[in-house]
């Protein structure tokens, strides 16, 4: 691949999220030569750090990816500090010349990337001094990748929007979603589309229900004071839950490229069904977990962590159900799920097929006989995180005279040598960014559209002050409510790991 010529500046330089995930990613990328000689990188915080304070911190960050003491330093010398204050415009010249120079001095061809990792709340400016103070005037390209919170709900994303938009064309946004990064979530394009055998399928003729896990177990930790302001359906449901239903719903693309990909991707999202209040309440749940015991460890509930509101109504887990209205999902559910202190940490996707409508093995007249004996549906179960890979259940024959069933699993995971080796979420989307690529980017419309729905629950929620929270003891798979969900269409959950640990003592 060739090499990337390019001026990086990474405002927010000295955080956490720079050091854990953007210099380590930025050192793969050196390592495989996509970034060698012709790059640098500017870091910009409040912190009053020398060039030298700034490399050591950098080389500290990527230590355990290198043997060489040498390559890190070499990595290390392309990366210069600025202390700088984003409501400075005097900063901004500061900033300017020093671009200026590294430019000519490692032959960037003018082009520069800008990555937000601050608050929103300082986009706008910071966007509008870039503008203003001639920083991007150079020659070559001119991007900016922006984290995520985009907004807290639809009207502070349009405004957020508006402000960067007076700077930057859309064509140069990259809202960056780490998990359109993760390796199986661009897999599912592949199983889709590269499969006749699913393609065909692919639609309510044959599909009864989709579900979408995405557990954690852990507690809200040392982002307390932020969860409790934002919760499970804003922190994941309007962002990754939203992205990852909208590659399994859309339809296929005329062309495998960004724009096409991205318009069906547009399509699916604003084919989901607007809930009001009423229709809130009958199909969404949401619940915060309380003190549990799993594993022999006991974990305290959601209001007694640290800068929790002992009287907080915020929630921790939520599980829907949502339709999407168009001829291919008519009348399948697509069933999400998210939360903290769940059994265990992972994310699944599970396509649930319908079954044969009649039982030919089963010559039986017995109703109770005959339902016992009912093949199981087929399962299209796609793993994303911890394991990769993905496993197909079908029905077999079971060893002996009679003709029982037994469901069989197809099954293919990634070894862990491979998923060692695969490029890291932030590694591929800073990548894709240099290449200009943003298929794997959050568009405004997506966000938007992701915003409204995401809004009409809320404001359902918090009009609704005295209904008591559903609450489910910290080790489990949620509430009961989340399971009473699917039962009431005759489903269930497909993923429920706290079975196996009730089996074995280790969950009450």
């Amino acid at each position: 691949m060739k090499e990337k010529k390019v001026l990086i500046t990474i405002f927010g330089g000295t955080g956490d999220l720079a050091q854990r995930k953007l210099y380590p990613s930025l050192f793969r990328l050196y390592q495989k030569g996509q970034l060698k000689e012709s790059f640098a990188v500017i870091g910009t915080a409040r912190r009053p750090w020398s060039n030298e304070t700034y490399r050591e911190v950098v080389m500290s960050s990527v230590s355990n990816l290198t043997a060489s003491e040498q390559q890190a330093a070499a990595f290390a010398s392309h990366f210069y500090y600025q202390s700088h204050d984003v409501n400075d415009t005097n900063h901004y010249d500061t900033l300017k010349k020093l671009a200026n120079q590294l430019d000519e001095e490692y032959g960037l061809a003018g082009n520069r990337l800008f990555y937000l990792a601050m608050s929103p709340s300082l986009f706008g400016t910071i966007v509008h001094h870039l503008q203003s103070q001639g920083l991007l005037e150079s020659d070559g390209y001119h991007r900016v990748i922006i984290e995520k919170p985009f907004g807290t709900d639809y009207q502070t994303a349009e405004k957020l929007n508006n402000e960067i938009n007076e700077v930057f064309d859309e064509s140069e946004i990259y809202r960056i979603d780490h998990y359109l990064g993760k390796e199986m979530i661009q897999s599912i394009s592949a199983v889709r589309f590269a499969n006749s055998l699913f393609e065909a399928v692919w639609n309510n003729r044959y599909i009864d229900n989709v579900q979408i896990s995405l557990a954690e177990n852990l507690g809200v930790e040392e982002r307390a004071g932020y969860y409790d302001q934002s919760g499970a359906l804003k922190d994941m449901v309007q962002n990754h839950i939203f992205q990852v239903l909208a590659l399994l719903a859309m339809d296929p693309p005329a062309a495998f490229n960004e724009e096409e990909i991205r318009n069906e991707k547009i399509k699916a999202l604003r084919a989901i069904r607007m809930y009001d209040a009423e229709e809130v309440a009958k199909n969404f749940v949401r619940a915060q977990y309380v003190q549990g015991k799993i594993s022999g460890r006991t974990y305290k509930g959601y209001k007694e962590e640290d800068q929790v509101n002992p009287e907080s109504r915020t929630e921790t887990f939520v599980a829907g159900r949502l339709f999407i209205d168009n001829f291919r999902w008519s009348g399948v559910p697509f069933y999400i799920r998210t939360g903290k202190r769940m059994t265990e940490k992972g994310t699944r996707i599970n396509i649930v097929f319908k079954s044969v409508p009649i039982n030919l093995f089963n010559h039986s007249f017995d109703e109770e006989e005959q339902n016992a004996q009912k093949p199981e549906p087929n399962v299209l179960t796609i793993y994303i995180q911890p394991t990769e890979g993905f496993s197909l259940s079908l029905n077999g024959k079971e060893v002996g005279p009679n003709f029982n069933l037994l469901p069989v699993k197809l099954n293919y995971r990634n070894s862990a040598e491979i998923i060692a080796n695969t490029p890291e979420a932030y590694e591929k989307l800073i990548l894709d960014c240099l290449s200009g690529d943003g298929t794997n980017f959050t568009h405004w419309h997506e966000v938007s559209q992701s915003w409204k729905i995401v809004d009409q629950i809320r404001q359902a929620w918090d009009a609704d002050t005295t209904s008591p929270i559903p609450t489910y003891a910290a080790g489990t798979m949620g509430p009961d409510e989340a399971f009473h969900l699917l039962q009431e269409d005759g489903f269930n959950w497909v993923w429920q790991p706290d079975h196996w640990y009730r089996e074995h003592g280790e969950l009450s």
